[in-house]
């Protein structure tokens, strides 16, 4: 199955290798490092270099299309976003379950803070990190 055409219209050069980047991250369903991902594509036969992986997962970021968070070992994790918008997640140490949570109070104070700096533009990064029920009980 291909990529979704609005994705890759907006992470530029259309290839067949970003096709199965973006294809890959959108079948993985959850968080993934990059080299991760790459095993996954050349195990399933693609041809696509790691440089073209890292490429474009910081294209879809870039573009609003993949959520990024750092697990305890500080590697970039992954994950396709569906739609635009600025999302935040609870991400289990152990396991790599992830969450989307409600962040309204967040977005709020970095609003008031932008607001009260005269920033623009302002970016934030919220990583919230804990051991989900089944790992608590394991």
């Amino acid at each position: 199955m291909d990529a979704p055409a609005d994705d890759l219209d907006l992470i530029g050069r259309r290839t067949a290798q970003r096709a199965s980047v973006v294809r890959a991250l959108i079948d993985r369903g959850g968080f993934v490092g990059a080299r991760a991902l790459h095993d996954e594509l050349r195990i399933q036969g693609a041809r696509v270099g790691l440089n073209t992986v890292y490429r474009t997962l910081a294209a879809l970021v870039d573009a609003g299309r993949a959520d990024v968070v750092r697990d305890r070992g500080g590697e970039r994790l992954f994950r396709h976003r569906p739609f635009p918008g600025h999302r935040h997640y609870l991400l289990c140490r152990v396991c790599g379950l992830s969450m989307p949570v409600d962040s309204e109070a967040v977005e709020a104070w970095a609003g008031r803070v932008a607001d009260a700096s005269g920033f623009a533009e302002v970016e934030h990064t919220v990583e919230l990190s804990g051991l989900c029920p089944q790992c608590r009980a394991s």
